[in-house]
């Protein structure tokens, strides 16, 4: 039995589905906040700042789901409805529980449909009231930041790497080509203290004179700051990576005609040039020598010599 699909009659069901589409290059990722049954001041503390930070790239709910178990068979339903809802592909769902306090499940989904997850537990966490700085500073929103890295843990220990990968899709926002010096004013600094545990904060940016058309940057921490402790993780499977990995043919780099790399010379090209047929062009009489028998003819003729006849040239 072949289902018909309809088609949306009203303008703004049809412009928020094209948003929805996929697209050749995708925009800004959203992030869904999410917290269960149990919650703690730190958790609510801590999403307010992460709401803040990502302020018109993010949705909340405040309402407690008890039917949200992430890393369980079934309980991935109610996240997922959420995605397609929010149209969110990042979502961050807190909990509190005896052996997991302070417990936050950041997740990314492709086709509205569970990704990826890491599970990681909050401490020492510094809201951004705490710090003292000049006010000047402050990151404005929406600006572009920096994402520094400090460690070996993020190259060698495979716990770390996922969260790597999850913390720029967070962290990032919309992917551009271009940036400008004066909107960079934020850098969002891991560092790994051991092979679960990361240090998270943000500063601020301040720029002074090097000499240079380049400036000397000073880093200033502004908050939140909060340590990361990794207590599970899932990676995607085989096959769900692959068909998330994949890229159509438009996107692809065109080749480039007569065009090819060398180690030594680097780009070299080929030009290709129509035969020049020297023999039936019409070359200009304009040398110098007959410019100047000209002119030693005009000077004798004032003089009252007669002008010797110019010899005719045969051409080979």
């Amino acid at each position: 039995m072949s289902m018909k699909i309809k088609a949306p009659k009203l303008g703004r069901v049809r412009r928020e589905l094209e948003k929805r589409a996929p697209k050749l290059v995708e925009t800004g990722k959203k992030t869904l906040l999410l917290q269960g049954t149990k919650s703690t001041a730190t958790l609510n503390a801590v999403f307010t700042e992460i709401y803040h930070l990502k302020k018109g790239s993010a949705i909340r709910y405040t309402r407690k789901n008890d039917n949200i178990r992430p890393f369980e068979n079934g309980g991935e339903t109610s996240l997922e409805f959420f995605s397609q809802k929010t149209d969110c592909s990042i979502f961050l769902y807190g909990s509190h529980s005896k052996k997991r306090k302070d417990n936050i499940v950041i997740g990314r989904t492709y086709d509205h449909h569970i990704y990826d997850l890491v599970e990681v537990g909050v401490e020492n966490f510094k809201s951004l009231q705490t710090f003292k700085y000049d006010k000047k500073l402050t990151p404005k929103q929406g600006s572009k930041p920096f994402i520094v890295f400090i460690g070996e843990g993020f190259q060698n220990v495979e716990e770390l790497k996922h969260l790597k990968e999850v913390l720029i899709d967070l962290l990032r926002g919309e992917v551009v080509e271009n940036l400008s010096l004066v909107g960079l004013d934020r850098v969002f600094v891991c560092s790994a203290v051991s092979s679960k545990k990361v240090f998270l904060t943000q500063c601020a940016l301040r720029m002074k004179k090097s000499g240079t058309i380049v400036p000397r940057m000073e880093l200033v921490e502004v908050g939140p700051s909060m340590d990361l402790v990794v207590r599970r993780h899932r990676l995607p499977n085989e096959g769900l990576r692959k068909e998330a990995m994949k890229q159509t043919k438009d996107h692809t780099k065109k080749k480039e005609k007569n065009v090819s790399h060398d180690k030594v010379e680097g780009k070299v090209g080929k030009l290709y040039m129509p035969d020049q047929k020297l023999h039936e062009m019409a070359l200009p009489d304009k040398s110098k020598g007959l410019k100047r028998e000209r002119r030693e003819a005009k000077l004798k003729k004032k003089e009252g010599e007669p002008a010797p006849k110019k010899k005719k040239e045969v051409s080979e």
